[in-house]
């Protein structure tokens, strides 16, 4: 279900953002400056197991690291290998689940990433305990991996929730876009609605649902990221746009 909603949200994506190159050139010198700090200086094999359309991948590639990315929605891996091409960017580009990445990708990297709140995808402690031992299990022996989540611990919860985003100028008119998160319980069900305003009386509206997430604590990934084999964990609150648990193997 979640491939289905990212594959509706693919051609929608760049928009999420106020300015999407910009975001893409500023998450990655953010990442840098932490895969430096933590990993070294001579780091370049880097797994990027949520990729999207190419967000962090096409950044770090552009940094000089040697990028594989993967992701569950064929829609969005296809985009993100089109954007890598038209900046001549190599990037090995694959479809693979989070919770079974070493049977699709066999190779070793020095640092695995999966930022801008994927993990909350999965729904369950074990689902996340999995998909982390994948993660460490794709480290190299001195690698690790960073991982950005939403701080649901300071969040509201409760009821429906509109958020909107932003209005985006696009060809021959105006794009809107606004959430509705629908809680129950410690989840919530995301719907983006993406509405295009081209003069006329009635406006072109695309509705993407089913992007439910798991309201995990970071204290809670911690432990699990501990558990699945990380001796040691950092939390970084300030060196991101989202929280940044790094953890090392």
């Amino acid at each position: 279900m979640i491939a289905a909603f990212y594959d509706q949200l693919a051609p929608y994506y760049p928009y999420l953002y106020a300015d999407w190159e910009a975001s893409i050139k500023r998450q990655a010198a953010a990442l840098d400056g932490i895969v430096r700090e933590f990993f070294g200086s001579d780091t370049r094999r880097i797994l990027d197991a949520a990729c999207g359309i190419g967000t962090q991948s096409i950044g770090l590639a552009a940094l000089g690291y040697a990028v594989t990315a993967s992701d569950i929605s064929p829609t969005a891996v296809e985009r993100a290998r089109n954007l890598a091409q038209q900046r001549q960017l190599t990037i090995d580009f694959r479809v693979a689940d989070m919770r079974r990445l070493r049977a699709a990708i066999p190779e070793s990297f020095d640092v695995v990433i999966a930022c801008d709140n994927a993990v909350p995808h999965l729904l369950t402690d074990d689902d996340i305990l999995q998909t982390f031992q994948q993660f460490y299990h794709c480290a190299t022996p001195h690698g690790g991996c960073i991982i950005s989540v939403r701080d649901y611990a300071n969040l509201e919860r409760g009821g429906r929730q509109l958020h909107p985003r932003r209005v985006q100028d696009i060809p021959g008119g105006q794009l809107l876009m606004v959430d509705l998160w629908d809680f129950d319980g410690e989840y919530y069900d995301l719907t983006i609605y993406a509405v295009e305003d081209h003069g006329q009386a009635e406006a072109v509206t695309h509705i993407m649902r089913g992007g439910r997430y798991y309201c995990i604590t970071i204290d809670r990934l911690e432990q699990l990221l501990k558990q699945a084999g990380f001796k040691h964990v950092s939390i970084l609150r300030e060196r991101f746009f989202q929280p940044v648990l790094v953890g090392l193997k």
